[in-house]
């Protein structure tokens, strides 16, 4: 259970593999959309609070109460290497399922690329995404972060242009 919160936490609400082992229950927080994770001293000492799926905000409610943590403990007590480890047993094992030897190149950061992808792909305001990610400035976040739009997001955007 602590690695498939590890891994949400990476891939659902955009942490990175530092931010994801520092997560403490008291961490999980009502906020204006919602569940939030707030994100204490991140990247350049920035704090932030990106949404929390309701779904994993319960889950990690019912770690913290079974394993009795104190709102200060840490919800995934392991180092950011085992959680690298966790990353690339699951991109091994999606590899063997799929026959797909682009999973061997998957690790943590991946997860938090892809959660800023699908954010934009969903329509949520680019500035909203780089505010929940902590990311400064437009082109950092486009050059390093989205990579290419899918097809789909082409797709859809083009759609939007009636003399297409």
């Amino acid at each position: 259970m602590d690695r498939r919160i590890a891994l949400s936490l990476a891939g659902r609400c955009g942490l990175r593999a530092a931010e994801v082992t520092a997560v403490r229950p008291r961490d999980v927080v009502n906020g204006a959309a919602g569940r939030h994770v707030r994100v204490v001293d991140g990247k350049g000492g920035k704090t932030r609070s990106p949404p929390c799926p309701a779904t994993l905000a319960s889950e990690i409610d019912a770690w913290a109460q079974a394993h009795s943590l104190d709102p200060d403990d840490h919800v995934v007590d392991v180092t950011t290497r085992t959680l690298r480890r966790w990353v690339e047993k699951r991109a091994n094992e999606l590899r063997a399922e799929t026959h797909d030897e682009g999973w061997q190149y998957v690790g943590p950061h991946d997860l938090r690329r892809s959660w800023g992808q699908a954010l934009l792909e969903s329509d949520v305001e680019p500035g909203m995404v780089m505010e929940w990610g902590g990311w400064a400035d437009w082109e950092t976040f486009r050059e390093h972060y989205l990579g290419a739009y899918s097809g789909k997001a082409e797709r859809e955007q083009a759609a939007k242009v009636g003399w297409l």
